[in-house]
């Protein structure tokens, strides 16, 4: 069983992502950009393809690896990850680990609860993939709504090749 496929793995990651974004985004993310990030986050040599990307060699290290057999079919994983997203985010908002706001869309936001279970999140795969998102988020953050999806398209549009990196 891949560890994508249990809903408290993905939950976790969504907590993670959530806390990365809070400080630039404190009223909270909507869910397209919500779920565009955690995909990049998870897969983020799709990002970072380049074998002189600057953010490439710290997510090797981080124990990210293109080779995996998950980079074969992001398009294929990415529509996967959408249909998980909004059941997700109902486990999180049940549980009031995350509550709705509404600025100008319909935007996720943590609790004192959901920071609390954010911040205990500590095995080895938890601190790559935050490492990952605040590249991801670092990167899009700016990015409008349609130049974000031009730029998801991209990602997972390319033929997949392997990086021959240094490390």
């Amino acid at each position: 069983m891949n560890p994508e496929d249990t809903a408290a793995f993905r939950c976790a990651r969504l907590l993670i992502l959530l806390l990365i974004v809070e400080d630039d985004a404190p009223h909270g993310i909507d869910a397209e950009r919500l779920g565009v990030y955690d995909f990049l986050a998870a897969h983020p040599l799709l990002l970072a393809r380049a074998p002189d990307d600057p953010d490439r060699a710290s997510l090797r290290m981080a124990g990210f690896d293109d080779r995996a057999l998950a980079y074969a079919s992001p398009g294929q994983r990415l529509v996967t990850a959408q249909q998980h997203l909004g059941r997700d985010l109902d486990v999180l908002l049940g549980t009031g680990m995350v509550v709705l706001g509404a600025a100008g869309r319909v935007r996720y936001r943590l609790t004192t609860k959901g920071r609390d279970a954010a911040t205990a999140l500590n095995a080895a795969y938890a601190r790559s993939y935050a490492d990952a998102a605040r590249i991801v988020v670092r990167r899009l953050r700016r990015l409008s709504g349609r130049r974000l999806r031009q730029t998801l398209r991209e990602c997972i549009s390319q033929p997949h090749l392997p990086a021959k990196d240094l490390i």
